[in-house]
């Protein structure tokens, strides 16, 4: 049987962030880790920078004849609610996606 996503996180990487804490001496720069809609970093005193990616897989997540557009669209739609959840205002993106193939006229 597949395992949602939550219980992925839950069963192999619940316990990274303490091990990494320890490790990095409590990683003093991750406010918030795995397991949120977003990360949450201190990159400054009183500054702070939420990092979220969420990957999109064509025939799952979007229909795989979608136009680019639309993929872009809706990649952006899905990580900005992530940075809303977390109370943050966006300011930059990163796109991660998982297309079968890529066509030239993209």
């Amino acid at each position: 049987m597949a395992l949602s996503e939550f219980s992925l996180i839950q069963k192999y990487f619940s316990e990274l962030g303490s091990e990494l804490g320890s490790e990095l001496g409590d990683a003093p720069g991750v406010a918030l880790g795995i397991g949120d809609d977003a990360a949450l970093l201190n990159i400054a005193p009183g500054q702070q920078l939420v990092v979220t990616v969420d990957t999109l897989v064509a025939g799952v997540h979007f229909p795989a004849d979608a136009t680019p557009a639309d993929i872009a669209h809706r990649s952006l739609r899905v990580n900005l609610s992530d940075i809303a959840a977390m109370g943050a205002e966006p300011r930059w993106f990163t796109l991660a996606l998982t297309l079968p193939e890529a066509h030239e006229p993209w």
